[in-house]
């Protein structure tokens, strides 16, 4: 078939009955296609590739508000997409809080990530041991089935390093009290560690250690994760224990970064940090403390 003269392969349908996200994706295709516009010309105009928004149309991308405020414009739908697509995000953020939804779905398709933590290990990171200490420091109340729903939604995440077709370039920055003074007891621990190791022997992540001896660094104030994207513009994602931001204005956006490449100058080199952690690990299953570095 074709549109404004381009020729458009014919694709499979969508099942738009199987999801929130499925069926947002069959209707936006719907309406574009009735329009007679190609993925490239809805997206003209947008800071979005076709890619992006062909992956909204299969249901699995979120559609960003600027960019459903943008299609509503270009289609004449009278806000349709933008009213519509929080419940797609609803749908989409099972076991994780809604102002992390952004991230859960950006992470997915980033071509780089770069994490900064200074108090615990990233959740792309964590075991289900730690990861459910984490959630039960925070939420001490929960309900059993509650945290493990949050426990098995924080391992899904890290599902990107397994990927064959695309896993990002994920730089990950660690304060050096998170091997020094441990969250888990021993054997827990041994196997945080042991993960870190595997990811980093797989070529999957590059880890960094700041010491504790850098008395002052950029950052200090701060848990950071940065991410860029082909078709998209880059975000920062802040954290502290019972919110999140999301930052995209592009000075702002550029500061974190040049701030996370100073962080990068000041913290030990990736192998010296990867063999700092696989000697915690050491330490750590034989029963004894790792030194701190002086």
């Amino acid at each position: 078939m074709s549109y404004g003269g381009e020729h458009v392969a014919r694709r499979k349908d969508i099942d738009g009955s199987s999801s929130v996200p499925g069926f947002y994706g069959k209707e936006l295709r719907w309406k574009r296609e009735s329009a007679g516009l190609s993925l490239e010309k809805l997206v003209e105009g947008s800071f979005y590739g076709k890619s992006h928004l062909s992956d909204i149309e299969r249901g699995e991308r979120r559609m960003p508000l600027e960019l459903a405020r943008h299609v509503d414009r270009v289609l004449g739908t009278d806000g349709y997409f933008e009213r519509h697509c929080e419940d797609v995000r609803k749908a989409r953020r099972a076991g994780h809080p809604a102002y992390f939804e952004k991230v859960l779905e950006a992470e997915k398709y980033a071509l780089t990530i770069e994490e900064w933590c200074p108090m615990l290990l990233p959740g792309l990171l964590q075991t289900p041991a730690y990861a459910r200490a984490v959630i039960l420091a925070g939420l001490p109340l929960s309900a059993d089935a509650e945290v493990e729903e949050k426990v098995s939604a924080r391992m899904a995440r890290a599902d990107l390093f397994e990927a064959d077709h695309h896993s990002p370039e994920y730089w990950v920055i660690l304060h050096e009290s998170l091997i020094t003074e441990p969250l888990l007891e021993a054997q827990d621990m041994t196997a945080q560690f042991d993960r870190i190791v595997e990811l980093a022997d797989r070529r999957r992540i590059t880890p960094q250690i700041v010491p504790r001896k850098q008395k002052s660094y950029p950052l200090m104030a701060a848990s950071i994760m940065t991410m860029t994207f082909p078709d998209a513009p880059p975000l920062v994602y802040t954290e502290a224990s019972y919110s999140g931001d999301t930052v995209d204005d592009p000075t702002l956006v550029a500061r974190y970064r040049k701030a996370y490449d100073r962080l990068r100058a000041v913290a030990l080199s990736p192998d010296v940090s990867l063999a700092m952690i696989k000697a915690a690990a050491e330490d750590s299953r034989n029963g004894k403390r790792t030194d701190r570095l002086e």
